[in-house]
């Protein structure tokens, strides 16, 4: 089963979109936009980054939980994981964004 992003519409009326692998689980979230055109944009500049290990920023949170965050070009932050247990479970999710990202479908629940 393949990756899919899925765009969704907040209640303030923004729209965001996280990153599935094909098994469901939730492996990038994206920022808050305030256009369905600008979430969109969004979602090209993943398929784009993804790929590029350089575009990958490794953190610890205050409490010590590996995450990671996706970078564009001009250094902006696309998309945010969540937090792992470990390193190897963070890096595990990179390369699952990797594999996901440049060729997964959409799927607009926003109604935008």
């Amino acid at each position: 089963m393949a990756g899919k992003y899925v765009i969704s519409k907040q209640s303030n009326g923004q729209f965001h979109f996280v990153l599935k692998a094909g098994n469901g689980e939730t492996i990038l979230s994206s920022e808050s936009y305030t256009t369905h055109a600008s979430c969109e944009n969004g979602i090209e500049s993943v398929r784009t980054n993804s790929p590029n290990d350089a575009r990958y920023e490794r953190k610890t949170s205050t409490n010590q939980k590996p995450y990671f965050v996706l970078k564009a070009a001009n250094h902006q932050v696309i998309g945010t994981s969540e937090m792992y247990n470990s390193e190897a479970a963070r890096d595990g999710g990179i390369a699952s964004v990797k594999l996901n990202g440049p060729s997964a479908t959409v799927e607009d629940k926003s109604g935008g």
